[in-house]
């Protein structure tokens, strides 16, 4: 969540109200102008509340035309019923609505078949607010069971997690917020993900985990998660050591077991103990839901999970939320129902297609040089080509934003901050016709761009964000 700081004095304004806005009001006649930023004093009818919100609300940017996001801006107009029908349901209260609570096991139940979970009865998973929260939860799985063999054997040490430094910022956050030691194998060259015998080298007695990304946010690409198990494989012949994989399928995990069936990242490696993925990103579900798996209950300490029965009935639960809304998990169930496998296969084939063909097109215009194609995530990551100086990037980025296009433009980590890209993140509902519409838009800038003395974009920061 973004931190807020309350207004200064000279920012404290009131809204204007447009006289066809009021409603007759018994006490003062038409409604007067609210302030921004603080409580008024008195209500207002809510066809002006309404207007005043819904007008603001036109000045954000086009959801649709987001490229820089992962999470999903379309779903069926049925989808959006049933949310509507269950927004007031609270998920945490399972006795309350069972039904609810059966379809996310449901739902549990088919990611568990999906990702090839040895004994699919036995896996345990939850739902959560989404990929964060999951990847919180898998991480404090994994820290709970290094405690429970290593606390007697290593008094006082300090547990480590390896990575990748191309990783979610979750992730950075779950090794502050626990104290977990980050480690990290940077970038090198035109390997822009982690190493699997990097990583193991990172490893000791005190390490909880190692990190398999399936679907890198910085360029879309697949870590080579059966290499990295192959990796700990040999590390524990040599030395002992046992060390878990938790599999970040954030993305992929929704993409891969549907377009890449032949590609071994999930449960059937046996060191992958936990696996978590993001309903609203490509489970083509409206923002809120994500999604947590254990190969098994030796996986998931049972001391992390609680029961309480002031709701009632007694329901195990793992999770950082309390209170959250089933909506967003009835629209899972709705999807997966709604779909099925060759479903979603057509869904995420459609979507990769149109991110090969926009990326074949883009290199085609002779300005760019792609690091990546859109043929594992539907996404690509794009730079300025060698001969190109009059502009970069940025520019490109805030250039396109004129025309409603939220492209994002960002360095890449140590060692690689040389390198500042564009990423175009391709989802249902960006179609071959919107593809040709931003090809249109860019091809009609670069002889603009072509003709600046350099590169305009001063603040690299400012210009554009690298949002997940």
């Amino acid at each position: 969540m973004a931190l807020h700081k309350g207004p200064q004095k000279h920012q404290e304004r009131v809204l204007s109200v447009n006289p066809f806005f009021g409603e007759a009001n018994p006490v003062g006649g038409m409604t007067e102008a609210p302030p921004t930023h603080r409580l008024p004093d008195a209500p207002m009818p809510p066809t002006t509340a309404y207007q005043l919100v819904h007008d603001e609300l036109m000045l954000d940017g086009n959801s649709r035309l987001n490229l820089a996001t992962f999470v999903s801006t379309w779903m069926e107009p049925q989808a959006g019923v049933l949310m509507a029908e269950c927004r007031d349901k609270n998920m945490i209260d399972k006795d309350e609505y069972p039904r609810t609570a059966e379809l996310e096991r449901r739902c549990v139940a088919m990611l568990a078949d999906l990702w090839n979970a040895p004994d699919p009865a036995a896996a345990v998973g939850c739902s959560t607010t989404g990929s964060s929260e999951a990847c919180m939860l898998a991480g404090m799985a994994l820290k709970r069971r290094w405690t429970q063999h290593n606390a007697d054997r290593y008094p006082g040490a300090r547990p480590n997690l390896v990575m990748g430094i191309n990783v979610q910022v979750c992730w950075d956050k779950f090794c502050n917020f626990w104290e977990v030691e980050a480690r990290q194998v940077p970038m090198e060259g035109d390997r822009y993900h982690l190493d699997p015998r990097a990583a193991a080298e990172l490893c000791d007695e005190n390490t909880i985990g190692v990190i398999g990304i399936l679907g890198s946010t910085f360029d879309g690409s697949y870590e080579p998660i059966a290499d990295l198990c192959a990796a700990l494989d040999a590390l524990q012949e040599r030395t002992g050591l046992d060390i878990p994989v938790h599999v970040d399928g954030a993305s992929g995990a929704m993409v891969a077991p549907f377009l890449d069936e032949d590609l071994v990242w999930d449960f059937r490696l046996p060191r992958v103990a936990s696996i978590n993925t993001s309903g609203h990103k490509y489970g083509l579900v409206y923002p809120g839901v994500g999604w947590a798996l254990w190969r098994d209950s030796e996986a998931l300490p049972e001391e992390l999970v609680f029961r309480v029965n002031y709701l009632g009935g007694d329901m195990p639960t793992f999770a950082l939320n309390f209170s959250r809304p089933g909506a967003q998990v009835v629209a899972q169930y709705y999807n997966f129902l709604r779909l099925g496998r060759e479903g979603y296969r057509a869904v995420q084939q459609s979507t990769r297609d149109v991110a090969r063909s926009l990326a074949d097109r883009i290199e085609g215009l002779g300005d760019f040089r792609l690091l990546t194609r859109g043929d594992e995530l539907p996404v690509f990551a794009v730079t300025t080509a060698d001969h190109v100086t009059a502009y970069d990037v940025f520019d490109v980025s805030r250039r396109m934003r004129e025309s409603g296009w939220l492209v994002p433009a960002y360095t890449f980590p140590a060692d690689r901050e040389d390198l500042s890209v564009l990423r175009v993140v391709c989802r249902n509902g960006f179609s071959h016709d919107l593809a040709d519409l931003f090809l249109d838009d860019l091809t009609r800038l670069l002889p603009e761009l072509r003709r600046q003395p350099h590169p305009l974009t001063r603040d690299k920061g400012a210009a554009t964000s690298f949002h997940h």
